[in-house]
């Protein structure tokens, strides 16, 4: 198979992988389409990684077809490469060698003048240490100098492989900008991650995968409307007792945290009224579900 049609950036159709026993991909069809913010999720051993390395021409599914730009990724095609831009968990450096000198290398690899590797830096916001080894690099930049050595022959198509793992907050939060921007640029995302408020803020659709298939699939607002209707109502600890919030019509399900008793409901409107008439409203937050949420739950993980 490959795909014609200018609009699919990747085509999988029943594809399937097997490591003696264990099924690590298990008959996964899936379109994703040019400029799409793609996001692939699911715990430890789910499959993600199988399946993306498959995509990227680097592992031989046994049954089913995969399409790339309109090319089939493997055995290795070397037309297809170029197009590509590649981020792993465990990334390899030129150690040795200043992160601009790193960045150089790779964009030679790929025909890019050193004005690449400049931008490249400038991008993932690494100019200040554009002369500090790769050796003497923070773990946080040189997560960055991975994602600027994927993006440096300003691929087409990007996998990230849980880019933000090591990043503090700040610098989380700029990386997302940055990819904000490539997808505005057009470019097609394909993103792994384990923090579901990122895939939430960033992604068009996410895929959720466990035990080698897709479980879950659309946009996160849609999976978040059709997985729940219910609201939470978070009652400050030592307000209200969960008897007493049992007891009021309406209530779902009454939970106890930490410091709150929480209040499920489908009709929030008279919960907060009689919540109102009982303990009064201050310090009362409301608490919508999330794509976390329906995580969870997909994954039994609660």
């Amino acid at each position: 198979m490959s795909s014609t049609n200018p609009e699919e950036a990747v085509v999988i159709d029943s594809v399937r992988k097997r490591y003696g026993s264990i099924q690590a991909v298990d008959g996964i069809s899936l379109t994703i389409h040019r400029g799409e913010f793609f996001g692939l999720l699911g715990p430890n051993g789910a499959g993600k990684t199988t399946l993306i390395e498959i995509i990227e021409g680097q592992r031989k599914a046994d049954s089913g077809t995969v399409s790339v730009l309109g090319f089939r990724p493997g055995p290795r095609n070397a037309d297809l490469l170029p197009r590509l831009g590649v981020q792993t968990q465990a990334s390899a450096f030129f150690v040795r060698l200043t992160a601009r000198e790193h960045l150089e290398t790779v964009a030679a690899l790929y025909r890019a003048g050193r004005e690449a590797a400049q931008r490249a830096l400038a991008l993932v916001g690494l100019t200040e240490q554009a002369d500090i080894r790769v050796e003497d690099l923070s773990g946080g930049q040189r997560q960055r100098l991975a994602i600027a050595a994927a993006l440096v022959h300003d691929p087409e198509l990007i996998f990230l492989d849980e880019p933000t793992a090591a990043l503090d907050p700040q610098a989380r939060r700029s990386l997302w900008q940055v990819l904000r921007d490539l997808k505005g640029a057009g470019r097609t995302i394909v993103y792994t991650t384990h923090h579901l408020d990122e895939a939430e803020a960033l992604c068009d659709r996410v895929a959720i995968v466990m035990n080698g298939q897709i479980r879950a699939l659309g946009s996160p607002a849609r999976l978040v409307a059709e997985a729940t209707a219910t609201t939470q109502l978070l009652v400050p600890a030592g307000r209200l007792t969960a008897e007493a919030a049992r007891a009021i019509p309406g209530v779902l399900k009454v939970t106890e945290e930490a410091d709150a008793i929480v209040l499920e409901t489908s009709d929030s409107g008279p919960v907060l009224a009689a919540i109102d008439q009982i303990a009064g409203l201050h310090g009362v937050r409301t608490r919508t579900a999330s794509l976390e949420d329906v995580y969870l739950d997909l994954t039994n993980t609660r």
